[in-house]
């Protein structure tokens, strides 16, 4: 006489193949790589942002436009270029170049908001420490930090595409 197979046995089966998709989409969900982050974010005032551009081989450039304030360039449009910039899973880090004296370096970590769409502003964020090193003619340039939270730019151009 044949053995029957369980009736329970395709159903737990079934159990199981579900609970490691739902697993598998938890997982996807927190991925430390975030999806594509090219594109403009806040910078420190009105006016002034920074572009990232990630191309082919995951190389990341890009720069800061912000607005001179100083007697000699005050309020003129200011592009330090990126000098390095990296991308590993969701740190960032880049140094520009330095401008009139002044450059800046970021080490920070990329966050998705997935409560919002790439057509509204913050669906990226750019959360860490950003540092201002300023020449002051001495062995060793001056420098101030601070925490800063840098808000991606609505993506309505490119999501039209």
């Amino acid at each position: 006489m044949r053995q029957q197979l369980c009736p329970m046995k395709p159903i737990a089966l079934c159990s199981l193949v579900l609970l490691a998709l739902v697993s598998l989409g938890h997982a996807r969900q927190k991925s430390s790589t975030p999806d594509n982050i090219s594109g403009m974010y806040s910078f420190l005032q009105e006016g002034e942002f920074v572009q990232i551009d990630v191309e082919e081989g995951n190389r990341l450039t890009g720069f800061v436009s912000r607005l001179g304030d100083t007697e000699s360039d005050k309020g003129a449009v200011l592009d330090h270029m990126f000098q390095e910039a990296d991308l590993k899973g969701d740190q960032l880090h880049f140094k520009t170049k330095s401008l009139h004296g002044i450059w800046y370096e970021f080490f920070g970590k990329v966050e998705q908001n997935n409560s919002k769409m790439p057509s509204q502003e913050g669906f990226h964020i750019l959360k860490g420490k950003l540092f201002q090193y300023v020449d002051n003619g001495l062995d060793k340039p001056s420098g101030k930090s601070r925490e800063v939270t840098l808000k991606s730019f609505p993506m309505d151009d490119i999501v039209k595409k």
